[in-house]
């Protein structure tokens, strides 16, 4: 009972990047479609209603710390016919400006960045389900002004499905959905050709309903469970006695998966531990506003996020705004007072105007 996080490469990749599913507790696997469904599930394009749309988002990082780090992400999809859709997203995170000092000597100041760039196609397998796969390439520059390091890349991909299917609910229509995505995977990412580390291959499952009140009001409940599929680390002793924790460097990419349910020194307990639940709710009145709260619970003993979220929308007939707001349950959290901003724009309206 000790803490011991899990950590791997490039965690931008994990950040949640579209305000909806923020403000929903980072939930969004088994959400109705809507354009930003390439992070968190691209087999709901499959569904979505329109035939071609576009978002941009922008999220300021760790604003308690510093005030220059940022995340922006471009996504947007475009229907082929009835049953494939294709979808890409950019993502691009700078770590604002560092001042590197070698001897006491203030060396030029560097701008860390990193980005990832993905693809995907999603098709209806059935009237009720769907599937995806997402290729994506991966690129950290953390500049760090050392001859003997350079910037890391890695290719992945994603394999995601998605189910959904109408039910009665107290005499009113409503949709059960299902989705799962299992993302990153990839091979390994380095910055000097010599130490490999893990990219945070992840297992999301996730389950919503979403309920018509009435003809005006409609309300969605969802809850994400998520699992990174790297090895955990261990911790063992040298020679000289000392304590050191293992981090499983040599183990292969795909052994690393099917082992990551059962490699945790404290066995089932700590893999319970290792899975973080994301609760979300959210409200619409006339399909026109929303508004949204969340739960995120990550385990103390491997990162202690935990975090309450909430948010609001507003759709026009062809522009979707969102917004999304971070409540930290624990003291002196890093994402306090984090918000994001998300725009979408429903192109297939406007070219018809």
């Amino acid at each position: 009972q000790q803490v011991n996080i899990i950590s791997t490469a490039v965690p931008f990749i994990g950040i949640a990047p579209d305000s909806r599913a923020g403000a929903m507790g980072n939930a969004g696997v088994a959400t109705s479609p809507d354009v930003n469904s390439q992070h968190w599930n691209p087999a709901k394009f499959a569904f979505i209603d329109s035939n071609m749309g576009a978002s941009m988002s922008y999220t300021p990082w760790l604003r308690k710390l510093v005030n220059d780090i940022n995340m922006y992400y471009l996504t947007g999809f475009m229907r082929l016919d009835e049953m494939q859709t294709i979808s890409a997203s950019l993502r691009y995170f700078t770590l604002g400006e560092i001042i590197y000092t070698q001897d006491g000597i203030v060396k030029t100041p560097v701008k860390p960045n990193e980005f990832a760039l993905d693809v995907a196609y999603s098709r209806l397998l059935s009237e009720k389900f769907s599937g995806a796969v997402a290729f994506r390439y991966i690129r950290s520059d953390l500049n760090a002004m050392q001859e003997d390091m350079q910037p890391g890349n890695s290719f992945a991909a994603d394999l995601a499905f998605y189910y959904r299917t109408p039910v009665k609910l107290m005499g009113e229509s409503s949709e059960l959905a299902a989705g799962i995505n299992v993302s990153n995977i990839g091979n390994k990412i380095s910055y000097n050709e010599v130490d490999k580390l893990f990219i945070p291959t992840n297992l999301r499952l996730g389950l919503a309903l979403d309920s018509e009140l009435d003809s005006y009001n409609r309300v969605v409940f969802t809850l994400d469970l998520n699992k990174l599929m790297v090895p955990t680390p261990r911790r063992s002793t040298d020679e000289s006695g000392d304590d050191y924790r293992m981090e499983y460097s040599n183990m292969s990419v795909t052994k690393a998966m099917f082992q990551s349910f059962s490699d945790a020194p404290g066995g089932m307990k700590e893999e319970l531990q290792e899975i973080t639940y994301s609760l979300g709710a959210e409200y619409w009145y006339a399909n026109q506003f929303a508004l949204r709260a969340g739960y995120f619970h990550e385990h103390e003993l491997k990162g202690n996020r935990k975090h309450f979220t909430a948010g609001v929308g507003i759709q026009f007939n062809m522009m979707t705004l969102d917004a999304s707001y971070i409540i930290p349950v624990v003291a002196d959290n890093p994402l306090a007072n984090t918000i994001r901003f998300s725009l979408g724009i429903d192109l297939d309206q406007l070219s018809k105007r």
